[in-house]
């Protein structure tokens, strides 16, 4: 990824534009640190070799400075109704700045941007979007107090994360997907507490990571590239839909942990109807996940009669497995740990 210097100055740009959003203790030092973040974010989306990335890049300017303008709009409204004793109702604000941070998010019901401009990216680009430039929006959404809002948002979330998914072919679209329907997660995390939602995303952050390291080093982009490829090696093939499973959040793997913490702090506050929903749509994606699993492991499936020689990076690889075994098995150990403490 890092081939020029730009490329790592433009990283360090956007890591520096979302640590100023977070520490800000301003709405308009919150917005700087976005526009710095977003402007530092497309120069390294673009790439020569694919013709995808500044279709990508421009559909991502332009909703990004859209939502930019009209948070601007709203840090305005704000400073005109404290210094300047304007009457404006404080709920209206809120629920402007509200939606602008969910349109930066690419939460549901402004999620039409993020599927389209994932299939549009290169992995570790893709990855950094479904990740990092999540943090600096979720974290001004927690200083917000509009329950009632979050929680059309979060239904909307998981239910679109959930139904999108199921006709899917093309991996990135499908990681789309799924990164809304924890996006929904992580919201209904944040209603909670801070604590809750820091859990969730580093859990799910690692998750992506381990799946999209493989995506990359083998460049897979379609259902069909995964039924086909790692004939030789089964072993491969299984590790990698166990990844699939951990991310969908099946229970031996890893990925149940953080959904594990969410519904004990959900049914502690009592949100009972918020916990049927989240659950429903989670069952709804470990039905397509399943079903990607018993396509690609059934005998009926067809297979090359030719062998394809992967080069395959040693070093990169015991990375991936050593990963894979923390997202397969890190609910196991994990007990372990604590009871060794």
């Amino acid at each position: 990824m890092f081939n020029n210097s730009s490329k790592i100055l433009f990283m360090t740009m956007m890591i520096i534009g979302t640590l100023i959003t977070v520490t800000a203790n301003s709405w308009l030092g919150a917005w700087m640190g976005l526009e710095i973040n977003l402007l530092s974010f497309i120069p390294l989306m673009s790439d020569s070799n694919n013709l995808k990335s500044t279709e990508a890049s421009l559909k991502y300017f332009l909703t990004q400075a859209l939502a930019s303008t009209v948070l601007l709009f709203s840090v305005i409204l704000l400073m005109l109704k404290n210094n300047m004793n304007y009457e404006i109702n404080n709920s209206f604000i809120s629920m402007i700045t509200l939606s602008t941070l969910l349109l930066k998010s690419g939460t549901a019901p402004f999620h039409f941007w993020f599927p389209n401009l994932m299939d549009g990216l290169t992995w570790m680009n893709a990855l950094l979007l479904m990740t990092w430039q999540k943090i600096a929006p979720l974290m001004l959404i927690s200083y917000l107090s509009m329950k009632n809002i979050l929680l059309i948002s979060v239904i909307l979330s998981v239910m679109v994360g959930a139904i999108g998914g199921l006709n899917q072919t093309s991996l990135r679209k499908l990681m789309a997907y799924s990164s809304i329907n924890h996006l929904g997660w992580m919201l209904s995390a944040l209603m909670l507490n801070e604590s809750t939602w820091l859990i969730y995303f580093l859990f799910y952050s690692f998750l992506s990571f381990t799946l999209i390291f493989m995506f990359n080093m083998f460049k897979l982009f379609h259902l069909n590239q995964l039924f086909i490829s790692f004939t030789q090696s089964k072993i491969f093939k299984f590790i990698l839909f166990m990844n699939f499973l951990s991310l969908g959040g099946l229970p031996p793997f890893l990925g149940f942990l953080p959904k594990w913490i969410v519904i004990q702090q959900l049914t502690f506050c009592n949100q009972y109807f918020q916990l049927l929903i989240l659950l429903l749509s989670t069952l709804i994606t470990l039905f397509f996940y399943l079903r990607m699993c018993y396509s690609a492991f059934m005998l009926n499936y067809y297979e090359n009669n030719w062998n394809m020689n992967l080069q395959i990076n040693n070093f990169l690889m015991n990375i991936y497995m050593i990963f894979s075994f923390i997202s397969i098995f890190g609910l196991l150990f994990i007990p372990m740990f604590f009871m060794m403490l």
